[in-house]
């Protein structure tokens, strides 16, 4: 039997079209209205991001994938040991994505994509823009470090929906797909995640672009960051480095919108486009470097056993039934 035979196809193949089914559902009130300036846009976007936990659940509890009595350690939910190598990686994750995030801005000024504007005149035009008329305007200085100062926080305050997704995502889908090693399921599972992303991108979220473009720059972005995740999840073999670090990076990716001179393509600038494809790609490969794909728990249990990416460990999942 190959690696890919040793995937349960049809939960993999529900999970997939209920979280997508699902997403537009969720997203059908946005079409039918004023897209992303319906009111309701905000809330809508947030339910969306629980559709992956919910097929998650059902999947688990309707059609036994995993099997019960695997269910928490599948998730990633329990137990969380050996401890320290978790809390480590909680803390990578939280104070992670920032940084990544900057050096992609670093990398969008060195190929040109982006100036920088230390006078934050674009952010105190869209502040203004923002007051009512009359209004005092706000010392930029004092916006601009209120803003990076509150990223931490807000990336815990973001990991509540973040959750949503990473039970789907990192919690489930991963491991599902682990029987066909680490490099493909870490691809194959980013790839579902930017396809998922399809029914608000098509309405001009996160690059502007309603067409496939929008869609596959999704794509591209959530396959690089996916592995990040992805190795946070299967280095502490718990899903709740994913889910801060999902938050965090959700919180700090408008910083290209504070330190830009102008309005940046963000296909092209934000964490999401070409430069965050970089940094991430860059980071990733330092981690390969230095062996960090090399050495994975089992997921959910303590014993460090050595794998390789692309090379099948079959026993790294509680295995799904069919």
């Amino acid at each position: 039997m190959t690696a890919a035979q040793k995937v349960r196809w049809a939960p993999v193949l529900a999970f997939v079209l209920l979280a997508c089914g699902l997403a537009w559902l969720v997203a059908l009130p946005l079409w039918l209205g004023d897209g992303l300036a319906e009111p309701l846009a905000p809330v809508l976007l947030v339910v969306m991001m629980l559709t992956p936990a919910v097929a998650a659940l059902i999947v688990t509890f309707a059609l036994g994938a995993p099997a019960r009595g695997t269910r928490l350690r599948f998730l990633g939910f329990w137990p969380l040991r050996p401890a320290r190598r978790v809390v480590w990686l909680l803390l990578i994750g939280w104070l992670g994505p920032p940084v990544v995030v900057a050096f992609g801005i670093l990398i969008a000024v060195a190929l040109g994509i982006v100036q920088l504007d230390f006078t934050f005149a674009g952010l105190a035009a869209q502040i203004e823009q923002a007051l009512p008329a009359g209004a005092p305007m706000p010392p930029i200085g004092l916006v601009v470090i209120s803003q990076l100062a509150i990223i931490p926080v807000a990336a815990l305050v973001n990991s509540v929906p973040a959750l949503g997704e990473e039970l789907g995502w990192r919690g489930w889908l991963l491991p599902a797909l682990r029987p066909l090693g680490t490099g493909p399921a870490l691809l194959v599972s980013g790839v579902i995640w930017g396809l998922w992303h399809s029914p608000v991108i098509l309405l001009g979220y996160n690059f502007g672009r309603t067409d496939v473009s929008g869609v596959l720059f999704m794509t591209v972005g959530c396959v690089a960051w996916g592995v990040l995740l992805g190795w946070l999840r299967l280095r502490s073999a718990s899903i709740w480095p994913a889910v801060v670090a999902h938050g965090s990076l959700n919180a700090s990716a408008g910083l290209i919108l504070i330190v830009a001179a102008g309005q940046p393509d963000l296909a092209l600038a934000g964490p999401l486009g070409v430069a965050g494809w970089v940094a991430a790609a860059v980071v990733v490969a330092v981690l390969l470097v230095t062996g960090q794909f090399r050495r994975q728990p089992e997921l959910g249990a303590a014993p460090v056993r050595t794998t390789r990416v692309g090379e099948t460990d079959a026993s790294a999942s509680p295995s799904v039934a069919p």
